[in-house]
């Protein structure tokens, strides 16, 4: 039997990255033995190279290419094996992030970027199972940036409430996939709600 791929997103700020490593210290998702991972992969070579172009200028359609090559080598070496093994994956951040990153940062290069990205990754990549939107504010995120160090160049006001738009037009389209969560709670209090709910549907599936 197929594994599930379960996908955290959210903008920069969102406590995502924090959710997903209590997830991996939590007893009950650990019995189920899940593969966890996140995008851009970690000490890989395409995943150095996102992480290079992110503290760059490099152009951005070729910044999308890089991502979209990290993605290629991710679902390759990780996610397709462990499904195929009947394994759950919970990833911190996906495609979606892509979409909704990159579909804001190309959108004076195309004339509808969000489509054009979307069919880039038609007929190869994998669609999640679930995905968990973590939703906040861009005013409260870019705060919790601040705190953190210096801005990268994706963590400013208004380039967030693009992002933060094309995640909840994601979420609308597609319901039944996404359930969208009170980013501004406390890290606790989501992480016991996204493990209940994480426990609920692979009890179901």
């Amino acid at each position: 039997m197929r594994g599930k791929l379960i996908t955290l997103e959210g903008i920069d700020g969102s406590g995502k990255s924090t959710v997903a490593e209590r997830l991996q210290e939590n007893p009950e998702i650990k019995a189920f033995g899940p593969v966890f991972t996140r995008e851009p992969t970690r000490g890989t070579l395409t995943g150095n190279a996102v992480e290079r172009a992110i503290q760059s200028d490099t152009d951005q359609l070729a910044e999308l290419f890089l991502f979209t090559a990290d993605h290629a080598e991710h679902l390759a070496k990780i996610v397709k094996p462990a499904l195929e093994n009947g394994k759950t994956v919970i990833s911190d951040r996906y495609s979606d992030s892509r979409y909704a990153y990159q579909g804001i940062t190309l959108k004076t290069r195309l004339e509808d970027p969000l489509e054009w990205i979307k069919n880039l990754h038609r007929g190869w990549t994998i669609i999640p199972d679930l995905t968990f939107l973590f939703d906040i504010r861009p005013e409260v995120s870019i705060e919790r940036c601040g705190k953190r160090g210096e801005q990268s160049k994706f963590e400013k006001l208004e380039f967030l409430r693009g992002v933060r738009e094309i995640f909840l037009r994601l979420a609308a389209e597609d319901p039944e996939r996404f359930i969208i969560m009170d980013a501004s709670r406390s890290p606790e209090h989501i992480e016991k709600e996204v493990a209940r709910k994480i426990l609920e549907f692979l009890s179901r599936n």
